[in-house]
């Protein structure tokens, strides 16, 4: 199959979102491009109140659908940025724990591609990319951009960062009755 959208991967998530019958955290999609010699990034995101993760990643505009090192700079990126934000502005208090990858993903429609000269897949099938400088090129990619358009966009960012919250606080008390239960269980059969 082929798939063309006219404005790219902007449009791309915006399809991808539009299919959910959800509520948008922000109405504009968030979009960020690099380039360094031959190499491009582009990341397209939006958040939608779901508590599902939709995250597509491409090389050479080949679905590479186990990722690679192009989603995991932008996973830590992404983590690390509202991270910072929250503490920055204080929405999230010294005593908080930090943001885990899954808090600050759940709700997230995006796409990450990259072209790149001399790509390495991690198999036959081409579905992880192996290009280290992927990595670093994708995570400053974010960590500047997205960095600067929460700056410019602060309710967005709010809205984001509550939600990423809320998602950690859920998170911690489903993982509080796993081991409480756990700990009745092992109580129970001891005696």
């Amino acid at each position: 199959e082929t798939f063309y959208f006219e404005g790219g991967i902007k449009s791309f998530v915006s399809y991808l979102g539009e299919h959910k019958h959800c509520e948008f955290i922000h109405s504009d999609v968030i979009y960020m491009k690099a380039e360094k010699g031959t190499s491009v990034a582009e990341i397209a995101l939006q958040y939608n109140d779901t508590y599902n993760e939709t995250l597509m990643t491409f090389a050479n505009n080949i679905n590479t659908v186990e990722g690679g090192t192009h989603e995991i700079g932008f996973k830590t990126a992404l983590t690390k940025v509202f991270n910072d934000y929250g503490r920055k502005y204080g929405i999230m208090k010294d005593s908080d724990k930090n943001l885990s990858g899954e808090d600050v993903r759940e709700g997230i429609c995006a796409i990450v591609s990259v072209k790149l000269e001399d790509a390495q897949f991690e198999s036959q099938t081409k579905a992880k990319l192996g290009n280290s400088e992927m990595r670093p090129f994708v995570y400053n990619l974010v960590c500047q951009k997205l960095a600067e358009y929460l700056e410019e966009n602060p309710s967005v960012a709010r809205g984001i960062l509550e939600k990423s919250i809320n998602a950690a606080r859920v998170r911690e008390a489903a993982q509080k009755a796993r081991e409480l239960a756990r700990k009745k269980s092992g109580l129970a059969s001891t005696r």
